[in-house]
């Protein structure tokens, strides 16, 4: 289902794309960017179903975009006659949440300004009661965690760095003797490279909208994440020494064993996969990477990990929160994630080192068999 609404005071455009429903319910973050299409929406959507079927979620995907430059004052404005536009869907519906240009505390913030409390707002209201099953969520997302973060904002990068993590494993590499590149520093991005920094992995280059950082010795990346503003941009003025700083796009290039990119959809495209030297691709962003790209790229001995597996973390954990599989105990939900995203991607490279199967063809498999609903979905 394809709903398009063109805001009356900006003239913006806004989507939203409903790809499966289960249990009358779907699942799927709203972005905002200037240039965002009715058929990047779609792509979400479907990316969307594939992460909840792959993880035996009890629900569908869908995703909302809206075609305006978040950095706009009138933004906010924007997103709240878009929510409101969508209410029948977001009330009794569909289940959001932050993505690309649009962080949660803003999407919540929309939410409760319309009287919905938050993002998840179409699950809680399902709950015997909605009121403690709002405080769970919220207790939840906003656990704090090592280095003065959110539960809630580093989840997703957390799973995104396990999966490179578990493709070193794969290598019998240790983490000390991986090197990562990181395209795109915010929410996704920025929690992945400090948790591989943490891991011992060395982060040699992280890149956002004003370029690329390298540093061949390692990058001090809780470092660097210090400088950032909301829009996940380092502020190049307080730089550290011995960071060469260049062109955006040379993140691509750079020699390190593992890119991530953690930021726009359709980054890697048949146009410059030739430049990527990494051995292996983590899609922190969904829909990173084009699929002639990917064949190309395979075609060169390099798989990429597809999205709706190596970035699902954030998605899977919300819904284990909202089922009360997870409380506000990070190492619960850090253990949780960490031994099931291991697990998949081991899966996933054995099939291609052994058959030759890219992880996309065998995530495909799972997300065409997702676990069947014993019953209607129960919100404690």
């Amino acid at each position: 289902m394809r709903l398009q609404w063109t805001d009356p005071v900006t003239g913006a455009v806004g989507y939203l794309v409903v790809h499966t429903l289960r249990s009358s319910l779907a699942t799927g973050g709203t972005r905002m960017r200037a240039g965002c299409t009715l058929t990047e929406v779609e792509d979400l959507a479907r990316g969307m179903a594939n992460k909840t079927a792959t993880f035996d979620l009890p629900v569908g995907g869908a995703k909302g975009g809206i075609d305006f430059d978040p950095k706009d004052p009138r933004a906010i404005e924007v997103l709240e006659r878009f929510c409101e536009a969508m209410r029948p869907w977001i009330d009794a519906h569909w289940v959001t949440a932050e993505d690309l240009g649009v962080p949660q505390h803003l999407i919540d913030e929309v939410f409760e300004k319309l009287g919905l409390g938050q993002s998840y707002h179409a699950a809680i209201r399902r709950a015997d009661d909605p009121a403690a099953t709002l405080e769970r969520v919220r207790n939840g997302l906003n656990a704090a965690v090592e280095g003065g973060f959110l539960l809630g904002d580093v989840i997703g990068g957390y799973g995104v760095a396990h999966a490179c993590l578990a493709a070193a494993v794969s290598w019998g590499q240790s983490p000390a003797a991986t090197t990562v590149a990181i395209q795109g520093i915010g929410t996704m991005g920025g929690a992945a490279a400090y948790y591989l920094h943490e891991a011992g992995m060395t982060v040699t280059a992280l890149a956002d909208a004003a370029g690329t950082l390298y540093c061949a010795d390692g990058l001090d990346v809780p470092a660097l994440l210090d400088l950032r503003d909301g829009f996940g941009e380092i502020d190049r003025a307080r730089l550290p020494e011995g960071i060469e700083q260049r062109p955006r796009a040379a993140i691509l290039s750079v020699d390190a064993d593992i890119l991530v990119p953690a930021a726009i959809s359709y980054a890697i495209t048949p146009d410059n996969s030739y430049d990527i030297t990494a051995r292996i691709i983590v899609e922190a962003a969904n829909a990173a990477t084009t699929p002639e790209a990917e064949a190309m790229l395979a075609a060169r001995g390099v798989p990429v990990l597809p999205d709706f597996v190596a970035n699902a973390g954030a998605v899977a954990w919300a819904w284990w929160l909202l089922l009360g599989e997870v409380d506000d105990n990070p190492e619960n939900s850090f253990d949780r994630l960490r031994t099931i995203m291991h697990s998949k991607v081991a899966e996933l490279l054995s099939e291609w080192t052994e058959h030759g199967r890219t992880p996309r063809e065998t995530g495909h498999r799972w997300a065409d068999e997702p676990a069947p609903l014993a019953g209607p979905v129960v919100i404690p």
